[in-house]
């Protein structure tokens, strides 16, 4: 009994670590940037399909909701400031799908083939696009077209994320191993 006890409480702290130590990845990912247009090219969407991938499902949203609460009560913690007012920005569609990539990467079983993998990291990654550009339609005037505001918020950033696709695809097999440590 006292056994299963220790056990439970050790998964509970690296659980917490890693929640923790996954909203710090996401403030540093937000800071690596290029500055395009109103939406940054950051290295965010690599770093939540990444806790995808190492946390699986629950926790990865988890450290995305920490993330976003952590932004929102002031913590520098977004790209380019913090507080509620960025969170429901021109960016703020783009943040709130990443609770919902991060979910999605974290179903990626170890036994799929990196093809496989690849097309359920597009497919994840594609929803905080969906949110991002609908939120930033919103933000820029429904008079917009959705083409002038893809142009914008989606088309400078695709090559970019076939790179960090690829690139977790390749670590796929290793990166889903860490998933049983935790």
């Amino acid at each position: 009994m006292q056994t299963v006890k220790t056990l439970n409480n050790s998964k509970i702290i690296k659980s917490f670590l890693a929640v923790i130590f996954g909203t710090g990845l996401l403030a540093i990912s937000s800071k690596i940037q290029t500055p395009f247009t109103l939406v940054p090219a950051t290295m965010q969407t690599f770093i939540v399909l990444f806790l995808g991938m190492v946390l699986g499902r629950r926790l990865a949203a988890a450290t995305v909701i920490l993330y976003l609460i952590q932004g929102s009560i002031g913590l520098p913690v977004f790209a380019k400031g913090a507080g509620f007012a960025y969170l429901i920005g021109p960016t703020g569609g783009y943040l709130i799908g990443f609770i919902f990539t991060a979910f999605f990467a974290g179903m990626i079983k170890i036994k799929n083939d990196p093809i496989i993998i690849s097309i359920y990291l597009l497919f994840s990654v594609s929803i905080s696009y969906i949110f991002g550009l609908l939120w930033l339609w919103n933000y820029m005037g429904l008079d917009k077209s959705f083409d002038a505001v893809f142009l914008v918020g989606a088309q400078p950033f695709l090559l970019i994320e076939v790179y960090k696709i690829l690139i977790l695809a390749v670590l796929s097999k290793q990166l889903l191993k860490i998933k049983n440590f935790i």
